[in-house]
């Protein structure tokens, strides 16, 4: 059995060997052929879809992030040095202009405010004094002057002492008016730094941070040791909309125009605010440029400080090549396009723009009617020979 196996395998290798045989035989005057078809689909030139780069003007909208933030913000110090004696309000206070924030006491100002008011009436007594005298002396002297006009009534003598003594009155009264009025002044300026114990808020708004509680001292910004705010008090019916816009998309759209924005704490919303403000000066690490919202918020239904979606328009002033998405082509040094120039492949480097309809905004160094591949790629080399084939647009 293991015998008739052995010979049944053995016939079937020498069936094969010959077949084998009998085929390379039969191949020989053909060799030459076989090697140069195999070698054609090489040799042969790939054929590119190619489209034109187009000219146009854009109009259209972009997204772009940006904060909100409110109109004006501010901590309030004290202006001069006292403890705080109440403080009414609170986080979450909503405050009008005027409104009590805080009142501080300090005695050395009420000392001092009663300190000048007696200067003040002292001066005033000695100057009622002085006036007294001078009338006094002025009338002497008229008398006496009166009564000289008779010779030998008055000495001569006598006439001169009255007029000098009526004189120098004049000029203590003026000397102690000077007085008086500094006095004054110093009574004013007492009650204006007492009137600074009362912290009032300086616009409409709300309270969102209190630093201090009764009997803490406080004082004005910058001192040494007293540095304390006392709150923090921010607008809450209007706020700033501050957009980073890429520089390429400043230009075209003044002041005024109304910009459409989204807000995450209300979604299917949509908010509207004119700009207010273009910085004209770009961010050289960004390479953005601050544009601001005038944001009016009658109901105090946004919060500052939250990130928005802004609808922002690009108008170009002049026209812009465009070609399609697919065109373009990046590897980690570069971002190019692959024109076709002459049947041969050239990579050109471009920045892009913003996105567009029918393909994608771009930068470089290309011009309106040049033929690019539909498809960009980094296998298709410089200098590559190819079989352009304009694509069909749809």
């Amino acid at each position: 059995m293991t015998f008739t196996r052995q010979l049944i395998r053995r016939k079937a290798v020498l069936v094969l060997f010959v077949s084998a045989l009998a085929g390379g035989c039969g191949t020989g005057g053909n060799e030459t052929t076989t090697s140069t078809t195999s070698a054609a689909p090489a040799s042969a030139t790939p054929q590119v879809d190619v489209v034109s780069v187009k000219s146009k003007k854009l109009d259209a909208t972009i997204t772009l992030p940006a904060e909100l933030a409110p109109f004006e913000s501010v901590d309030l110090y004290a202006k001069e040095s006292g403890f705080v004696k109440s403080i009414p309000v609170d986080r979450g206070s909503r405050v009008k202009t005027g409104d009590l924030i805080a009142e501080l006491e300090a005695p050395e100002l009420v000392a001092r405010r009663a300190q000048a008011e007696a200067a003040y009436q002292s001066a005033q007594s000695q100057l009622a004094s002085a006036k007294a005298k001078l009338a006094a002396d002025q009338a002497t002297y008229q008398r006496m002057a009166a009564a000289a006009k008779m010779p030998g009534v008055v000495a001569g003598n006598d006439l001169d002492v009255a007029q000098k003594t009526a004189q120098a009155d004049e000029s203590n009264v003026t000397a102690l008016q000077q007085d008086v009025d500094g006095a004054q002044d110093s009574v004013r300026a007492s009650a204006q730094l007492e009137a600074y114990l009362k912290i009032t808020a300086p616009f409409d708004g709300q309270i969102t941070s209190r630093f201090v509680h009764p009997g803490a001292l406080v004082g004005p910004a910058g001192a040494a040791g007293v540095a304390t705010p006392i709150v923090h008090v921010e607008t809450l019916n209007r706020h700033r909309l501050v957009v980073p816009v890429p520089e390429n998309d400043v230009a075209g759209v003044p002041e005024g125009v109304m910009v459409n924005f989204t807000v995450p704490s209300f979604p299917g919303r949509t908010f509207h605010a004119p700009i207010a403000g273009i910085s004209h000066d770009v961010d050289v690490k960004t390479r953005t440029m601050p544009v601001e919202l005038d944001v009016r918020d009658p109901q105090a239904e946004l919060v500052p400080g939250t990130y928005c979606q802004v609808e922002w328009p690009v108008h170009r002033p002049y026209a812009t090549l465009v070609v399609p998405a697919s065109a373009v082509a990046s590897d980690l040094e570069r971002t190019f396009v692959v024109r076709i120039r002459d049947n041969r492949a050239e990579w050109v480097d471009v920045k892009t723009g913003i996105p567009v309809p029918d393909g994608i905004e771009v930068f470089g160094d290309l011009k309106e009617g040049d033929q690019v591949a539909q498809r960009g790629t980094d296998q298709l080399r410089p200098g590559t020979q190819v079989s352009p084939k304009v694509a069909a647009t749809k």
